[in-house]
């Protein structure tokens, strides 16, 4: 088959080219429970240019001669192709989407739902992912899609649709009408999520992005306030609260300064949600304590989450803004990614 292949880190995202198109062997049934899809789409995440420039390497690659080469991608949907012996309900061509980690389903964390926190193995990080013509996952992972959907107009709800859902999710516990919560950036996985909040709260959405783009993005997902990310963002959300700043806080970005700003965004007893990363929070300890203040770390949903996520795109409650790009741009998609040009998500079409 073919498949972008990662042989090289590049820490400081320089390189031509970070991936190079080759014809690799199909993966094959290894266990009696696996699943070969076909690709109809594989989203192209900030996370892939986080694997590029090493960030991941201390956790999935230490020595850094096991990892490489990968097969980057986990946000995958397509048709399955094969099923392993002891597969049931699922027969060649099922549109499906996939959630992207692949766990034994016996340790505790999986048999309380939370397969992303149990052992097993992450397609697209620590093994071959979906940047392919096909990709080997297992039947626990598999979600059917309904009819209204197919592969390639759901694939990134697989890592961020899921993720900013299961954000959006936590939040919406607690927040009530005439509440706010802000949300930091609105690009990939910001505009789904405030497609979610909409959906599923009645707080007032406030959207903060420096892009012009981007917020009228929000806008069409439903946001109620648009703040230009220009420096002065902490005093304008404040000017929007009544000085208090927020309920709630969604940080889509987590890099660049959003830190700290979507801490002081946070009013007293509010929650902070952090699901972009790329530099270190910092905080006195007592400023925690005197506000009270909740720091909330959000990795992808169960699976669980992403039933539930695709039932609200199958009612049209939640769309991605998508641009496709051949397998063989890869690099292009990543570069555009990169850059700041994509509107919404990327996706590779094999």
């Amino acid at each position: 088959m073919k498949a972008q292949v990662l042989h090289r880190y590049d820490e400081k995202l320089t390189a031509e080219k970070w991936v190079d198109l080759e014809t690799v062997d199909d993966p094959r049934i290894e266990k009696s429970s696996d699943v070969i899809v076909r690709i109809g789409g594989a989203g192209v995440c900030r996370t892939d240019l986080h694997i590029i420039e090493g960030i991941w390497k201390p956790h999935m690659d230490p020595t850094g001669d096991k990892l490489l080469p990968l097969i980057m991608g986990h946000e995958n949907a397509g048709w399955i192709e094969e099923v392993g012996a002891a597969v049931e309900g699922m027969k060649a061509g099922d549109p499906v989407i996939v959630h992207p980690k692949i766990s034994d389903g016996t340790c505790l964390a999986c048999r309380r739902g939370e397969d992303m926190h149990g052992e097993g193995s992450f397609p697209g990080l620590d093994c071959n992912g979906g940047y392919a013509q096909y990709l080997r996952t297992s039947a626990r992972n598999i979600v059917k899609l309904p009819e209204s959907l197919s592969p390639k107009d759901v694939a990134p709800y697989a890592d961020a649709g899921l993720t900013a859902y299961r954000a959006v999710k936590k939040a919406t516990r607690h927040l009530l009408p005439g509440q706010r919560c802000v949300v930091i950036g609105a690009g990939g996985l910001g505009h789904i999520g405030i497609q979610c909040l909409k959906a599923m709260c009645a707080a007032e959405i406030i959207v903060v992005d420096k892009s012009d783009r981007s917020l009228a993005l929000a806008k069409e997902g439903g946001a109620d306030h648009l703040v230009q990310a220009d420096g002065d963002e902490v005093e304008a959300v404040k000017a929007l609260s009544e000085g208090a700043g927020a309920e709630a806080v969604i940080d889509f970005v987590g890099e660049k300064g959003t830190t700290a700003k979507g801490l002081a965004m946070t009013r007293p007893m509010g929650n902070y949600y952090l699901v972009g990363y790329g530099e270190d929070l910092h905080i006195p300890a007592v400023d925690l304590i005197i506000t009270e203040r909740n720091i909330i770390g959000n990795l992808v949903g169960t699976w669980a989450e992403l039933t539930e996520l695709m039932a609200l795109a199958d009612r049209g409650l939640v769309e991605i803004a998508v641009q496709e790009y051949p397998l063989a741009e890869a690099n292009q998609a990543l570069k555009d990614l990169h850059a700041g040009r994509i509107k919404g998500r990327a996706l590779l079409i094999p």
